[in-house]
């Protein structure tokens, strides 16, 4: 309990001492971040009830996998997942994951585009929105950008308040930014409770726990490292513009499904390709130029020896920091679909119940650098004569959504 006390108390330093004005260190949004996600943890976690309710939505896993695998078996075949014409030689190996796992995609981001036509997702968002403004003194238009980043992306959470973005201040702009950068969408929560399944008990409600308690920590953070020195943003909800029916819905939420499903798709080939090519270049250097031809240099053990303090902070015992520092750079360089993929292939016994646990809630966010790209994009974008603003802002709403997962791991790890 104590290391996860002091990770918590290292994260707040770290992001003060970034801090773009550290004369001005804002005592009260710390306290009630900490609040917050301790209370909103006891309460989804420890409450019987509650977490009786979060462990059924894993019941939503299944149905939705089985679902999707009926649509890709009829397309694809054995491929994606219809009775196999011969013998599988092992576990695992029919197993394809560009034609079973990742068109789950499309099924959610259509689902996602009906619930909003239904108006559901936005009633879920307005209700987050005024806890926020109550709890964390957000502006209304901030309010909801945040809370909507809990179930969509960190382009279409901005979307709902697009003509505020202007008028911001650059200590909400930057809170925008991070907390897109420390959650995730709601079109991904499924396939990474999916990908976790196998080591983590009841994935799902653990992965949207997370999206819900980094938002206040994003907050946190990012009011740390960019104190707010203006007059907050009101505003109501102004939702994009709707379809014109039901199936109309399904059509559109389809095709934003299909332009996020390339880009993942191509980002996992590329950063993968590349990620073999850069470990094979250090593992010529080290075996030629220093001789370690028995324990070659590679970018996850360089990775694991840079992160391997802070996952240590956040909980994770040192024996397994080494491991856990290097998932957690993947996430960071690379993404977190590729991190979470690499701990449920890990060798069993590489991490502990508890440390798998603090890592599926610290790895849970968008804080990668393929990310910020979509974001700088997509932001400025919306808001293009603060484009330069939010260029500039980006790497540190990388840094920022890291130490906010971080401290959602460490509150798990201390309430474990």
């Amino acid at each position: 309990m104590w290391q996860g006390v002091l990770g918590l108390a290292a994260f707040v330093v770290l992001a003060w001492l970034m801090s773009e004005d550290r004369s001005r260190f804002a005592l009260r949004d710390v306290l009630m971040g900490l609040v917050l996600q301790f209370g909103l943890a006891l309460l989804l976690l420890k409450v019987p009830v509650v977490r009786e309710w979060m462990l059924s939505l894993n019941s939503v896993v299944e149905a939705l996998q089985q679902a999707t695998n009926a649509g890709t078996g009829f397309v694809f075949g054995y491929l994606g997942g219809a009775p196999l014409p011969f013998e599988e030689s092992r576990p695992g190996t029919a197993f394809v994951l560009a034609f079973r796992a990742l068109p789950l995609i499309l099924v959610i981001s259509a689902l996602s585009g009906l619930l909003y036509y239904w108006r559901v997702i936005p009633v879920v968002v307005r209700f987050f929105s005024f806890c926020l403004q109550k709890t964390m003194r957000v502006g209304g238009a901030l309010g909801v950008g945040v809370s909507a980043n809990i179930f969509i992306g960190m382009v279409e959470a901005p979307l709902l308040i697009r003509p505020y973005i202007q008028r911001m201040s650059r200590s909400e702009l930057f809170v925008l930014m991070v907390s897109g950068m420390a959650t995730i969408a709601g079109t991904m929560l499924v396939l990474y409770a999916s990908i976790l399944a196998p080591v983590v008990e009841g994935s799902l409600s653990h992965v949207l726990v997370a999206s819900f308690l980094s938002a206040p920590a994003s907050i946190m953070i990012a009011r740390l490292m960019v104190p707010e020195s203006g007059q907050a943003t009101l505003g109501n909800v102004i939702p994009p513009q709707e379809a014109s029916g039901s199936m109309d819905a399904v059509v559109k939420g389809t095709s934003e499904g299909i332009r996020l499903l390339i880009n993942v798709t191509a980002m996992l080939v590329v950063f993968v390709a590349l990620v073999a090519l850069l470990n094979a270049l250090l593992g010529w250097v080290s075996g030629t130029v220093f001789g370690l031809e028995g324990q070659p240099f590679s970018l996850e053990r360089l990775l694991g020896l840079l992160m391997s303090p802070l996952v240590w902070l956040a909980g994770v015992p040192w024996n397994e920091a080494g491991t856990a520092g290097s998932l957690m750079g993947t996430k960071i360089v690379l993404n977190e679909f590729i991190a979470y993929l690499d701990m449920a292939a890990l060798p069993a016994g590489s991490l502990s119940p508890r440390s798998t646990m603090i890592m599926t809630y610290a790895m849970c966010g968008f804080a990668n650098l393929g990310s910020l790209g979509i974001m700088v994009g997509g932001i400025g974008a919306m808001a293009p004569e603060r484009r330069d603003e939010i260029v500039a802002l980006g790497p540190r709403s990388i840094l920022a959504g890291v130490l906010a997962t971080l401290c959602t791991g460490a509150v798990i790890g201390i309430l474990y």
